[in-house]
């Protein structure tokens, strides 16, 4: 199998539609660069897989709902099934990681590694996410990835299993049954949906809150407590980020049409914002990019 090529396909709630492995082996190893450019930020999304980063090289600022994690060269973490996580390089980062659905763990639904140890951790209201607690296991399941060598999916099953079971061994005073509180995140997808939808109408606090069936001080509150950004900063970063890929994807198009497409007041507040995330004007990033322009 080797390593995958790291990019997202994001559905409209942010949820990742990219499959990761294969059917009969559901996981994927990453070997990826990132620097602290704006379009090198990996976005807020989810996914039903667990997701295991380790910091090859440099320095890498993860979020998760209601939490920030530095991370430097050595140290790794653990994120859990259905997650929201942002990650931006602090301001380069080497990184390894690897994706995995639960199913290549504990087999069918019915299993015993499912029900007595799988769900109970995935459904573990306390573990959104953790410290990587064993490195060498870690290290084991990447380079058998890579290798692709005879047998390397024993190997990597094997060494994702045990830190799964030492997770759970971690987090087993919550075990019982205890499903994860989603009020915040059902909302959070929810808003997110919504601007993703509507990102080039004329939105405002009022129309995203109302979507969640919230006040707007709840909504500012919300954004606040799960991705640590007010919702027309989310707003703003996401429409420049569409008008950064539109830019090369459309080179015949003017920088006014883009502005206009992607709900900016002008062409100039779209500079303007544009060169706040991307260090650089929208004609810049064009002429610095000739390469990925299609």
């Amino acid at each position: 199998m080797g390593l995958q090529t790291c990019s997202l396909n994001l559905n409209r709630g942010s949820k990742e539609l990219q499959p990761h492995g294969t059917v009969e082996f559901p996981c994927a190893g990453f070997s990826s660069q990132y620097t602290d450019r704006a379009d090198d930020a990996i976005p807020w999304h989810w996914h039903e897989e667990l997701e295991i980063l380790y910091l090859k090289e440099g320095s890498l600022k993860l979020q998760i709902p209601e939490k920030t994690i530095p991370l430097t060269q050595g140290e790794g973490f653990v994120i859990n099934s259905n997650i929201l996580h942002y990650a931006a390089a602090d301001p380069y980062c080497k990184l390894h990681s690897i994706v995995f659905h639960p199913s290549l763990i504990m087999g069918n639904a019915d299993s015993v590694f499912a029900e007595k140890y799988i769900l109970p951790l995935i459904g573990c209201g306390r573990f959104d996410g953790c410290r990587l607690p064993l490195k060498d296991e870690f290290t084991a399941a990447f380079d058998a990835l890579a290798s692709d060598a005879f047998g390397y999916e024993f190997t990597v099953r094997e060494a994702l299993s045990r830190i799964c079971l030492t997770l759970y061994q971690s987090y087993a005073a919550d075990r019982d049954g205890y499903v994860r509180p989603d009020q915040d995140s059902a909302r959070i997808h929810k808003m997110l949906d919504f601007i993703h939808e509507h990102f080039m109408e004329n939105l405002d606090l009022t129309l995203i809150a109302k979507e969640a069936h919230i006040g707007e001080r709840e909504c500012l509150r919300c954004f606040s407590r799960v991705i640590q950004v007010s919702p027309m900063q989310y707003l703003i970063k996401y429409r420049v980020t569409q008008a950064a890929s539109l830019l090369l994807k459309n080179p015949d198009k003017s920088i006014a049409e883009i502005s206009i497409q992607c709900g900016f007041e002008s062409p100039s507040n779209f500079s303007q914002m544009f060169k706040r995330y991307y260090r650089c004007t929208p004609r810049e990033y064009r002429k610095l990019n000739p390469e990925k322009q299609k």
